[in-house]
């Protein structure tokens, strides 16, 4: 989380969940913002295999919440500690940032809201509206508090 913007900080919570975070800020500050959903538009078979192989389903997901959790997206993506430190602004790596295509964007309504899971967390920091989420899309991560 120290290192240079653009970089992944990919880091293991409760001993068994890899979590993906962007850096943000220049080389030696800590910050970073946590991806807790993506939402499948490519190689969703690929992503399904990889959960299975993490995690076993149960029973079957809808393509949109294959990656609808900070945990799931390391699981569908087969990301792990090993891509720390990767320059996500790379157009040759295989874990990387890409814009999307105007057509993609419209429409696009971002809310904002108090961050999930952090209920032992004092105020202010409990309700500040740090969590950026697509309107009514149906990937996004469980609701706040």
């Amino acid at each position: 989380m120290f290192g240079p913007p653009g970089r992944a900080y990919v880091y293991l919570v409760y001993g068994m969940y890899h979590c993906l975070n962007i850096v943000t800020e220049p080389d030696g500050t800590p910050a970073a913002l946590l991806v807790r959903a993506v939402e499948p538009v490519a190689g969703i078979e690929e992503m399904r295999r990889a959960r299975q192989s993490r995690r076993p389903l149960r029973e079957p997901i809808a393509d949109a919440r294959l990656a609808s959790g900070p945990g799931l997206v390391c699981d569908a993506f087969s990301i792990t500690r090993a891509d720390d430190g990767t320059d996500l602004l790379n157009p040759a790596s295989d874990l990387r940032l890409e814009e999307a295509a105007e057509a993609d964007r419209s429409g696009l309504s971002i809310v904002t809201g108090p961050r999930v899971g952090i209920s032992y967390a004092p105020e202010p920091w409990l309700s500040i509206p740090w969590r950026f989420r697509l309107a009514g899309n149906a990937s996004v991560s469980r609701s706040a508090r």
